[in-house]
């Protein structure tokens, strides 16, 4: 039995608990698996009790970075993102699966990055993992971030992307909210952001009319008002509830010492998106 846990600022609607119990139930292992929102003022002080408390636990907005100094070391895409989702208790070791579920969603929903202009929002621990992965996949990526400092920490870690302190009306493939601005107490809202020649503004039909693909990693509400616009535009809209299934897929993999297999992600999701029907 694996004692896991969601660690978040508000992780009270997370639907992390019933995707991991079923992917590892149909792994063929057993876990108990719990919601633990922690405000960021006290994240310091109670992230050591994490380690004794769960024998692996996800660490999600706003922790993924906060969480490596406890740890003794990182691997594969957590050492380039500088950001943590998923982390081994027994030796504190943490590793990145967002970018890899970011990607296998995109394929599964038939979004095309190769050749592709992508302007993804937001430059936290979801907005790397988005960046390097379009990125990698061929996309010429432009990322916007209102903190300058941040935006350029980034570019200097990961490079491969255009950084953007305003937005030019121009039209990109993909459009990408990694803000959070959407859910919990913004729902309704979308992220503001400063356009090129004028004032900062919420992003509208005016920029989201030039995309082709709208995505928002946010999955509740399951169309927040980002999509929601697009949507009205006759867009190809993607919510981030994929991307939450194959990245705790590919983190149970790492819990279990497994090999990962993108066709098994994809047939676990669609099984478990018919029975939430």
């Amino acid at each position: 039995m694996l004692h896991l846990a969601v660690v978040g600022k508000d992780v009270s609607q997370s639907d992390s608990p019933s995707m991991h119990t079923f992917i590892l139930q149909k792994l063929g292992a057993k876990c108990s698996y719990e919601r633990v929102s922690v405000p960021p003022a006290q994240f310091m002080e109670r992230a050591e009790e994490l380690f004794s408390r769960f024998d692996a636990f996800n660490v999600t907005i706003p922790f993924k970075g906060e969480i490596i100094r406890f740890l003794k070391k990182t691997e594969g895409d957590a050492r380039v993102f500088g950001a943590v989702n998923t982390v081994v208790s027994a030796t504190r070791t943490g590793y990145n699966t967002d970018g890899e579920g970011f990607a296998l969603m995109l394929r599964n929903a038939g979004v095309e990055v190769a050749g592709r202009t992508a302007l993804v929002l937001g430059a936290g621990g979801a907005g790397r993992s988005c960046c390097k992965k379009l990125a990698d996949g061929g996309a010429v990526v432009s990322v916007y971030e209102r903190d300058e400092e941040r935006l350029q920490e980034v570019y200097r870690e990961i490079g491969g992307f255009s950084p953007l302190t305003e937005v030019p009306f121009a039209p990109y493939d993909i459009v990408v909210n990694c803000t959070g601005i959407g859910m919990h107490d913004t729902v309704g809202k979308t992220p503001v952001v400063a356009f090129e020649g004028g004032a900062s503004e919420p992003i509208g039909e005016q920029l989201l009319s030039l995309c082709e693909t709208a995505v928002d990693l946010i999955y509740v509400p399951a169309q927040s008002e980002f999509l929601r616009i697009a949507a009205s535009l006759n867009k190809r809209t993607v919510n981030g509830a994929a991307m939450l299934f194959y990245q705790a897929y590919y983190a149970d993999c790492i819990y279990l010492r497994r090999g990962t297999d993108a066709a098994e992600a994809k047939t676990l999701w669609d099984e478990y998106r018919g029975g939430k029907v």
